[in-house]
């Protein structure tokens, strides 16, 4: 699966800290992902465009990681069809139960699959595209299976 087909967007370069053990297991999966910043705050026309072009580019899920205030995933969301992932990151003074309840309070129709806060939240993220691409994909079917069985080792 060498063509991109998870976005990953994170609000800041600093949030990339956070990401790395997602990317690397979309690695590890083989599946192509590219990584964008975008903050829903500072850039919103651009988050909005992100979302709204994923699907034409090609991208099958999208993983939002967001810390403060978190609306990013929320904003990908609202202008996307494609299943939303989002990771609440650790980084104000409440250590990520801000972010983890603004992503988990999502209004009907905008559904965002929310994740733990930081970073099993993002290898979670990893975890939870592979088996949506898996739907479709049988030989990453058998490579999920078989890391699912190195988790009992």
């Amino acid at each position: 699966m060498s063509q991109k087909t998870v976005l990953v967007v994170i609000g800041s370069k600093s949030d990339e800290r956070y990401i790395q053990g997602c990317c690397q297991l979309l690695e590890e999966f083989g599946i192509g992902y590219e990584l964008v910043i975008s903050s829903a705050h500072r850039k919103p026309d651009q988050s909005a465009r992100l979302a709204k072009e994923a699907a034409r580019k090609g991208f099958s899920v999208i993983i939002a990681a967001a810390g403060f205030a978190a609306h990013l995933p929320g904003t990908i969301a609202a202008h996307s069809s494609l299943p939303v992932i989002g990771v609440p990151l650790p980084t104000s003074h409440l250590k990520g139960t801000d972010s983890f309840i603004s992503i988990l309070q999502m209004p009907s129709g905008v559904p965002v699959a929310t994740m733990s806060v930081g970073d099993a939240g993002g290898k979670n993220a990893a975890i939870l595209a592979a088996q949506i691409l898996a739907l479709s994909d049988p030989k990453l079917k058998r490579r999920l299976a078989r890391f699912k069985k190195g988790l009992s080792k």
